[in-house]
């Protein structure tokens, strides 16, 4: 099964992505990832992106579109793919579903986060990650053990989003209202959009996408 997580900044999707990698064994694609593991890969497509990066420059949707490409024939997966940070427009969107065909692929389901804004605001302005895994922490819900160490891989180093705060994250969520939100009504016109809860606990809203995948 081939899905899209979309949702605001501080939805959970990269928690719940990490939920479906364990219990169903997916691989989740993360645009971000994706881009930093190829600049230091020393492929031909790893040169391009070190090259682009380098000089400071957007990474173009071809590329971008290149590295999925490049998941989708080398990597196993059975349990099937999750693409997170990708698409973030229409016309990747597009560019995503040509993909798929050329491959003989399918994407089986788009499952919307949702998340009330005041509720973002409190998520991220309370979050850290860890650096090993990127396991997600919120100061108030879910702090970091108070031995030190990550409760999924045992590391030992924290980070904090220098734009997790509450001004940045205004700037970050007008730019998911005006480019990505039209996806809801793209997938939906497609008869993929499921709409999950995205304000209970991490197991609920699991549970549930849990339930809307099975469905």
């Amino acid at each position: 099964m081939n899905i899209i997580l979309l949702g605001p900044p501080g939805a959970g999707k990269g928690t719940q992505a990490r939920r479906l990698v364990d219990h169903r064994k997916m691989v989740q694609l993360s645009t971000g990832d994706m881009l930093r593991e190829a600049r230091t890969s020393g492929t031909e497509m790893g040169k391009v992106v070190a090259d682009v990066m380098d000089r400071g420059d957007l990474v173009t949707d071809e590329i971008v579109i290149g590295l999925i490409r490049e998941q989708l024939t080398t990597v196993t997966a059975p349990g099937g793919f999750i693409f997170d940070g990708f698409p973030r427009t229409l016309a990747q969107a597009d560019a995503l579903g040509a993909l798929l065909a050329d491959l003989g692929q399918t994407l089986h389901c788009v499952v919307e986060i949702r998340v009330r804004d005041e509720e973002l605001v409190n998520r991220i302005s309370a979050r850290s990650t860890c650096a090993t895994c990127g396991e997600v922490y919120n100061d108030e819900t879910k702090p970091i053990p108070a031995h030190g160490k990550c409760s999924n891989c045992g590391g030992t180093e924290f980070k904090r989003r220098a734009d997790d705060n509450a001004e940045s994250l205004k700037t970050r969520l007008m730019a998911y209202y005006k480019q990505t939100s039209p996806l809801l009504g793209y997938y939906y016109v497609k008869g993929l959009l499921r709409g999950v809860d995205g304000m209970g606990e991490i197991d609920e809203v699991a549970s549930e996408i849990a339930e809307t995948l099975d469905a």
